[in-house]
């Protein structure tokens, strides 16, 4: 026993002696981003409706839309086949895979989808897939081939994700190494044969975190990825992941928006444990819409009323890379169904044209710019904190002023804190704003302006 801690001793001191110095700060996220997810706004794009095709084909045809959009990033929902056994609806859902090696033939085929991601990367757009490592369909080849992979319910049978009511689907148990080692090398295959740039990860909390920090190692090594989990934790960015969603901003934003919250203090919340608890080189997705809310809970319109564009206005201009869905673009105003097919209603509408000017400003303007290469959020004092947030995000560069009026009546508002100060031009009618001390700006119900340093 002595002996034992002698040499335990002698190794620590060895450590220490070499340098490292407990009291200097560690970056968080060990990863590196890839550098052209600097800037970028991602586009999530639901093949089964996005064309009235709904295939891979016609979807390549209108990835010269997405690019005048702005996104860098397109996340396509899962392409795999979908099973047959305890299918929901007619074609049933994405998230239930029956084999990851596939290609749903209702999109088209394996050709036609690589054809897609060289066409995205011949825009200069990056192509991400969503996986779902969770769980499979109840008729996987798995299941046949290694049953032992998979959760078992107190009566020893196959079970679907405890607590959810997501019955088309089965549990996998990655207390297997086979099935992690199936699993990323599956990951690690679509990247190498299709040209992808990462993953969506669905339910990404549900898989443990030590599973995802080994991929993102193997998929590293193939080519830089950029990963996205659905979840919100901040474990997950240590290693394996770039963004994770910001579930907490939506909730919060919905809140004020429907009338649900007193203030603004939700938001405010958010945005002091983003940035008090988690990292700063951590992106954190933030939206007003996905597939989840848009089929179940409602469309934006339905969830943010009257408040949708000042809340997209934070979504761009905030701290976090800004999700557009499929649609959003042309106000779609229905519920897009899951399990059947329902082509979105094409159409110009403002809200596009909104989020391609906001969008634009991203990426150009720096202070705006994602994880360790953007600014902060700095609060800016104003005569009605209750219902106007307004901020700074500014760096050496560049400098952006937001003032958004979360409520329905008109505000005017004076700024007291002269970090808002300054002369600037309103980035969507380009007219020349000096702000100082005195000066009242007003807002009509759940208006906005957009101001960038001169």
């Amino acid at each position: 026993m002595g002996g034992g801690g002698v040499a335990a001793a002698a190794v620590c001191w060895g450590a220490w002696g070499q340098g490292t110095d407990p009291y200097q700060p560690e970056p968080y996220v060990k990863i590196r981003h890839p550098e052209w997810s600097r800037n970028a706004a991602i586009y999530e794009l639901n093949t089964r409706q996005f064309t009235r095709e709904g295939t891979f084909k016609a979807a390549e045809r209108e990835l010269p839309r997405l690019k005048a959009l702005g996104v860098a990033i397109v996340w396509v929902m899962p392409v795999q086949k979908i099973g047959v056994k305890n299918r929901k609806g007619e074609l049933g859902s994405p998230y239930s895979i029956s084999d990851y090696y596939s290609v749903n033939p209702e999109f088209g085929t394996m050709e036609d989808f690589k054809h897609f991601v060289a066409a995205a990367h011949g825009e200069g757009l990056h192509v991400i897939l969503d996986w779902v490592a969770n769980h499979t369909a109840w008729d996987n080849v798995l299941v046949g081939e290694h049953p032992d992979w998979y959760q078992k319910n107190w009566k020893g049978d196959f079970t679907p994700t405890p607590w959810q009511d997501w019955t088309d689907i089965i549990n996998l148990d990655y207390s297997k190494p086979g099935l992690r080692k199936y699993m990323t090398g599956a990951m690690v295959w679509w990247v190498k044969e299709t040209g992808i740039d990462g993953f969506r990860c669905d339910v990404a909390g549900y898989v443990p975190v030590d599973f995802w920090n080994n991929a993102r190692r193997e998929l590293d090594a193939v080519k830089p990825v950029f990963m996205l989990a659905e979840w919100e934790s901040r474990d997950l960015h240590a290693r394996a992941f770039d963004m994770t969603y910001g579930w907490s901003w939506y909730e919060a934003v919905h809140a004020i928006c429907m009338g649900k919250a007193r203030g603004l203090g939700g938001l405010i919340g958010y945005y002091a444990t983003n940035q008090g608890a988690w990292p700063a080189d951590a992106m954190r997705m933030t939206f007003v819409s996905n597939h989840d809310k848009n089929s179940w809970d409602g469309t934006e319109f339905e969830q943010f009323g009257r408040g949708v564009r000042a809340a997209m206005v934070l979504s761009v201009v905030g701290e976090g890379m800004p999700l557009v869905y499929s649609g959003q673009e042309a106000g779609n105003r229905k519920r897009l169904k899951f399990f059947e097919r329902d082509p979105i209603e094409w159409r110009p509408d403002g809200n596009g044209d909104l989020y391609r000017r906001l969008i634009g400003l991203k990426r150009k303007n720096t202070a705006l710019w994602n994880a360790h290469w953007g600014a902060r959020m700095i609060a800016v004092g104003n005569s009605a904190p209750e219902r106007v947030l307004s901020f700074v995000r500014e760096n050496k560069k560049d400098k952006v002023f937001a003032a958004i009026n979360f409520s329905g009546g008109e505000e005017e508002v004076e700024f007291r804190d002269s970090l808002g100060w300054g002369k600037y031009t309103d980035a969507l009618s380009g007219e020349a704003v000096e702000v100082g001390k005195g000066t009242k700006m007003t807002l009509e119900g759940w208006g906005y302006r957009v101001l960038v340093g001169r």
